[in-house]
């Protein structure tokens, strides 16, 4: 018999969540030696090229008390600098200014990395340990964004490895013709009125306060 859900649905599966290692690994086949084989410590060359393509790389952080948080960072493709063969710098283009990610660094010093190609279905992981750097002759050098950032998120690589596309060959992500249409989902404007819960506001308003951030994006 189903025991009936009471509170969230999380509340009732973690009563028999999965706390073992050795019985998670269990329930699945071993990996390939070839899984294991290509992570690294440091950047190839190969790997190298892949950061230059990326126009998207996702942040992941956690703060002191383990609260986790991924955010996207953007830019043209080679936004990311490749210091050397251990050390990346993503420049902290204008965002939403909440430092999110920035204090969880400063707070733990440790940062994953996912790099992601559009059109191309490898994604690259690295993580390592991470600092914040407003040292003036790097952000110098980070003026993809537009100018030169506030600050500079600098990964120190300790993990590197290409994942297979299986992702994204599943989620037909570069694919049109499996895109949902744009009435499928809300608008960006629709869901920030539903998160502000501010009645003074409206859907025209918010879209031209999000018209207006894009077009003073360096600000």
């Amino acid at each position: 018999m189903t025991t009936p859900l009471t509170g969230s649905a999380f509340d009732s599966l973690r009563l028999d969540a999965v706390t073992d290692p050795e019985a998670l690994r269990r329930a699945y086949a071993l990996p390939k030696d070839a899984a294991l084989r290509k992570q690294m410590t440091e950047l190839t060359e190969q790997t190298r090229r892949l950061i230059g393509c990326s126009s998207l790389v996702l942040v992941a952080s956690a703060d002191a008390e383990g609260n986790c948080d991924v955010s996207p960072r953007g830019g043209p493709a080679g936004f990311v600098s490749v210091l050397d063969a251990r050390t990346v710098a993503i420049p902290d283009a204008t965002g939403n200014k909440r430092l999110d990610t920035l204090r969880n660094v400063i707070a733990t010093g440790r940062a994953g990395l996912l790099f992601v190609i559009p059109g191309r279905t490898t994604t690259l992981r690295v993580n390592g340990r991470a600092c914040v750097s407003t040292r003036p002759e790097l952000l110098s050098q980070l003026t993809a964004v537009g100018k030169p950032p506030a600050s500079a998120l600098v990964l120190g690589i300790e993990e590197v490895y290409p994942h297979c596309p299986k992702s994204l060959l599943r989620s037909g992500a570069w694919k049109p013709e499996q895109w949902l249409s744009t009435d499928a989902q809300p608008t960006s404007a629709e869901v920030t009125l539903a998160q502000l819960r501010m009645p003074e506001l409206t859907i025209a308003g918010i879209e031209q306060d999000e018209a207006d951030s894009l077009k003073y994006r360096y600000e």
